[in-house]
């Protein structure tokens, strides 16, 4: 549910699991979703809502495993101060609907961990607990399991049989760095960063940037949206949490002359786990730069 391009779909498969049907209303993630999952069931841009669950079950007959990533818009605090929508924070109570209509063993349901704070969290807890499931809920950062991204993010576990085992990072899992999954061909074009018309902001980042690092030194700004941490970043440390706008840009030098460029889908699809290790790539060619982006 909420599967988007298929992330979790991506992971789930590499960890064994069976894709067999991905649901999201967004056109270009589901033709993702599809090209990379070919062997689920075919499936058109449609809202959790709106999905008849006999139809559903029908169609995809016994299942296992109930993935859900419910929109994390009006949970997290990248939405700034603009006012939280409760229309949409209720729509993870659709989990509930599409447990007790497929009746499966495991649920997993992933968010932002601001999802925790919400009020209606405690009763969206206790709805699965009702429906005989055990839960334990965690909060994990995907740089601790060998991703290249600083991504903390709550997650949710239900066993109808028992109470799902602690999740714990790998013991030997090596934290990689966004210098890892940055492009060191010269296809993509930087341009000097101390051009005309450039914002202000973005010129103060830097600055405090050169200013602690010295010239000469690679680093990563925040171009788009804001942080707590001055706005800037190391690229010997994982990417700063990845977000579906046009996040980061990439200062590199040609002499004395700092050269900057957004990162690019690809680097933004590393840092996000895929591509690093298997043997299969994930396929991300449908829509604009930006709809890749996102």
């Amino acid at each position: 549910m909420f599967c988007g391009a298929g992330g979790s779909s991506w992971g789930a498969r590499g960890a064994g699991v069976e894709i067999v049907k991905g649901i999201d209303n967004d056109p270009v993630a589901v033709s993702t979703f599809a090209d990379n999952f070919p062997s689920a069931k075919s499936m058109n841009p449609v809202t959790a809502e709106s999905v008849e669950l006999n139809e559903l079950r029908r169609s995809v007959g016994s299942i296992d495993l109930l993935l859900a990533s419910p929109e994390c818009t009006d949970h997290t605090h990248a939405k700034g101060s603009a006012p939280k929508l409760e229309s949409s924070r209720r729509k993870a109570l659709q989990v509930i609907r599409y447990a007790e209509a497929l009746e499966c063993r495991w649920i997993c349901v992933e968010n932002v961990v601001n999802m925790a704070n919400w009020s209606g969290y405690g009763d969206f807890v206790r709805d699965l607990e009702r429906l005989g499931y055990r839960i334990r809920t965690q909060k994990l950062n995907a740089a601790d399991f060998g991703v290249p991204q600083s991504r903390r993010r709550l997650f949710l576990l239900g066993d109808r049989e028992e109470l799902p085992p602690e999740v714990a990072p790998p013991q030997q899992a090596r934290r990689r760095s966004v210098k890892s999954v940055i492009a060191r061909h010269k296809r993509y074009v930087s341009t000097p960063l101390e051009l005309d018309g450039r914002a202000t902001a973005t010129l103060e980042r830097a600055t405090r940037a050169r200013n602690e690092l010295g010239d000469g030194v690679s680093f990563l700004i925040v171009y788009y949206g804001t942080d707590k941490a001055g706005g800037w970043q190391r690229i010997d440390a994982p990417l700063r949490t990845v977000t579906t706008i046009d996040r980061f840009a990439l200062v590199t030098w040609a002499g004395d002359v700092p050269m900057m460029r957004m990162l690019q889908p690809d680097e933004l699809s590393r840092a996000m786990g895929f591509n690093l290790d298997s043997k299969s790539k994930f396929k991300l060619r449908y829509g604009t730069r930006r709809d890749r982006v996102e």
